[in-house]
């Protein structure tokens, strides 16, 4: 789609990550959108691609609290949420949070662990709190998290059910390097690396702002109706067996606003529907046998659908 004038800050922000991401803009943009919408990413892809090193960028450019969890096995969910223990001299339970108490966490190879330990994280992902011992902690705000799972490892692992993917506001892919790029990571891997020496551009309290100002993006009815007939549409297409709840249009709706506030518009347009429906909705539906057999993708029924849908020709502009 046509690139706009981008709201200066967040271009601040793009402009700090890209000193340390080469050629990921995109993966940076989306990255934005769902922090400003208060949801979170899955992110699939090999390793060494660089996802760590986006989440630290991202969490450095807000100065936000970073915390990374590699999942493993025999990971615990006290592990992830924290645990309370007894402290003889005071003659009490204290509690000692685990790493899910930070505001940008990395969840690294999510898939390698238990489902027990997988819905710990989940469930403090959708409440934005945690459980222990009957005592509930409220997690910091903002909360976000960058989930990765490997796609082409599967002994040991643990694929997580539809109903806790359906928790991560987008899914995307980060994708190799081209040629000149990866010369270019080569040429910076000489020297210190840049994330040493990145700095914030703006503050939590800035990023609360953002997302608050995020919500006040004007959503026409126009543009409610076509997010729910690309939805909608998601449980009756032929190579779907489950199509995507109403939490879908929710999350389209929220991705979208916070595209458009990025790009310094006070209102949604069809076309950031469009661009974000793939990134959304693909892992909110379960295709039907056959249609893997056949090579489809959900990526390929999300972009049919959304091609089918006709789009609102009404103003939009509140």
């Amino acid at each position: 789609m046509t690139r706009e004038k981008m709201n200066p800050t967040i271009e601040k922000i793009l402009a700090n990550i890209e000193k340390v991401m080469i050629g990921k803009r995109d993966v940076a943009e989306l990255s934005l959108v769902a922090l400003l919408a208060e949801g979170h990413v899955l992110l699939e892809d090999v390793p060494g691609v660089g996802k760590t090193m986006m989440v630290r960028a991202l969490a450095k450019s807000v100065n936000a609290n970073f915390r990374r969890i590699q999942f493993t096995p025999d990971l615990l969910p006290s592990d992830v949420t924290g645990v309370s223990i007894y402290n003889p001299k005071k003659m009490e339970f204290e509690f000692r949070p685990g790493p899910l108490m930070g505001n940008i966490i990395l969840a690294d190879e999510i898939n390698r662990t238990s489902p027990k330990t997988q819905s710990a994280l989940l469930e403090g992902m959708e409440e934005a709190s945690v459980t222990i011992d009957g005592v509930t902690h409220k997690l910091h705000k903002p909360f976000f998290v960058m989930a990765t799972q490997n796609p082409i490892e599967y002994e040991g692992t643990y694929p997580l059910p539809e109903a806790q993917l359906d928790r991560f506001l987008l899914k995307m892919k980060m994708g190799y390097p081209d040629l000149q790029e990866e010369v270019e990571v080569l040429n910076r891997a000489q020297k210190i690396p840049p994330i040493e020496d990145l700095h914030p551009v703006i503050d939590l309290d800035e990023l609360r702002v953002l997302q608050q100002e995020m919500k006040d993006v004007y959503v026409d009815d126009t543009i409610k109706r076509y997010i729910v007939e690309i939805v909608n549409r998601t449980r009756g297409h032929g190579s779907v067996y489950l199509g995507a709840s109403p939490r879908g249009s929710i999350a389209l709706m929220k991705a979208a606003q916070a595209y458009a506030y990025m790009y310094d518009r006070d209102y949604i347009v069809p076309d950031d529907i469009q661009y974000l429906a793939p990134f959304v909705l693909s892992h909110r539906i379960i295709l039907k046998s056959e249609a893997k057999f056949e090579g489809t993708s959900a990526e390929k029924v999300i972009n049919q659908i959304v091609a089918r849908v006709p789009v609102p020709v009404q103003r939009l502009v509140k």
